[in-house]
C-alpha cells in the first residue's frame, strides 16, 4: 500500500477508466517519454476514489472525501506557464499512471492539491473517464471557437468522441459524426449528431464537402488515417482540432495549408479549472459519459478490444467496495 507524502492524500480506488494512452504507453508507442516514464509501471490516469489517509499539509480534502485524479499529477505552480493559468503546459509536471504510479490498483497516492471533489450526482464510474477523455475534448473544442450553427464533424465515436458529440452540440454547432461502426454511430444520434457517415462505406471528405465543408474537423480517433480524412473535410478557413493520438506522424503539405488558409489546434489534457467546469456541466446533466465496467483482472482483454476499435465508448476498471 503506497504511503502518502506531507501533501499527498492516500485514495481507495472505486474506478479507473481505461484510456488509449494506457495502452500506447504499454506496448512503447512513444519512444519521446522512454527516459521520463516509470519503470515497473502502475498505468491508469482517470482516477476516482474516497480518501482514506493524508499527509499533515494535505490540508484540501477530509478523510472520507470522493475525489478525481487525472494526468497531471502535480505541476509546479511556478513557471510561466503556471503564472498564465496554462498549468496543463507545465514545464515540470509529474503525469499520472506515467511518472508516478496510476489507478489499475486498489489505491493510489496522489498530490491533495490536484485531486478534486466528485459531484454527489456522478457515479465514480461516470466520472473516472471525465478526468481525461472528457477535459480534453471540453478544452480542445472551447479553445477552438465553436459559434452556433456551424458545421463540426467528429471522427471516432469512442470514448473521447461520444463526449466531443455532446459538448459540439452543447456549443449549438451542427454535429456530423464518422465512424466505421454502425452502433457508434447510432450512438452519436442519440447523443446530438444531425448527421452520421459512416466512413467505410463512403468518403467522409467527400461527402462533408457536398455539405460545404467542415467548419471544425475533431479528430478523437488514434488512426492516421482518421486525420487524413478530417484534413480534406474541412471548409477553406477550417481548424483540425487534434485530440487522438495516433502512433505515427501527420503530415499535410505546407501547400495545402497555406492554399486552404487552415487552422490546427490540439488540448493538452486541460488545467484544474477546466475540470471544476467539465465536472459542474456533467453534474447537471449536460453530458454523459456511457461506461461499461470492467474488473482489473480483465484489463488485457479490454486492451485488445481497444486494439481492435471494439469498444463502444469508454472502458472503467470497477473496483469492490469495503466498508
Amino acid at each position: 500500500m503506497p504511503v502518502p507524502g506531507p501533501d499527498e492524500v492516500l485514495i481507495r480506488v472505486e474506478a479507473c477508466g481505461v484510456c488509449h494512452s494506457d495502452l500506447h504507453l504499454a506496448e512503447g508507442d512513444w519512444p519521446q517519454l522512454a527516459k521520463t516514464v516509470k519503470l515497473p509501471l502502475v498505468l491508469g490516469h482517470e482516477v476516482v476514489g474516497r480518501v482514506v489517509q493524508k499527509g499533515p499539509e494535505a490540508v484540501e480534502h477530509a478523510i472520507g472525501d470522493r475525489v478525481g485524479v487525472g494526468w497531471i499529477h502535480s505541476t509546479c505552480g511556478q513557471c510561466e506557464f503556471c503564472l498564465e493559468d496554462r498549468e496543463n503546459l507545465c514545464i515540470a509536471p509529474t503525469v499520472t499512471g506515467a511518472t508516478v504510479d496510476g489507478g489499475y490498483a486498489e489505491y493510489l497516492k496522489a498530490r491533495s492539491s490536484h485531486a478534486l471533489r466528485v459531484p454527489d450526482s456522478l457515479s465514480s464510474e461516470e466520472a473516472a473517464p471525465l478526468f481525461c477523455a472528457g477535459v480534453t475534448v471540453f478544452r480542445a473544442l472551447r479553445n477552438a471557437g465553436i459559434q452556433s450553427g456551424q458545421r463540426v464533424a467528429v471522427f471516432g465515436v469512442g470514448g473521447l468522441g461520444h463526449l466531443a458529440v455532446q459538448i459540439a452540440a452543447g456549443f449549438g454547432a451542427r454535429v456530423i459524426a464518422v465512424d466505421v461502426a454502425p452502433e457508434k454511430l447510432e450512438l452519436a444520434r442519440a447523443l446530438g449528431a444531425e448527421e452520421t457517415l459512416n466512413a467505410a462505406q463512403e468518403n467522409p471528405g467527400k461527402e462533408l464537402r457536398k455539405l460545404g465543408g467542415a467548419h471544425f474537423a475533431v479528430v478523437t480517433s488514434a488512426s492516421r488515417a482518421a486525420y487524413d480524412s478530417a484534413f480534406i473535410s474541412l471548409r477553406r478557413g477550417g481548424t483540425l482540432v487534434v485530440v487522438g493520438l495516433p502512433a505515427e506522424n501527420l503530415t499535410f503539405s505546407a501547400l495545402s495549408l497555406v492554399g486552404g488558409e487552415f487552422r490546427i489546434v490540439s488540448s493538452a489534457v486541460g488545467t484544474r479549472q477546466d475540470l471544476r467546469e467539465l465536472l459542474a456541466l456533467a453534474a447537471t446533466g449536460g453530458i454523459r459519459c456511457r461506461v461499461e465496467a470492467s474488473p482489473l483482472d480483465q484489463i488485457n482483454q479490454v486492451f485488445e478490444a481497444m486494439r481492435r476499435s471494439a469498444i463502444p465508448a469508454r472502458v472503467v476498471l470497477a473496483f469492490p467496495q469495503r466498508p
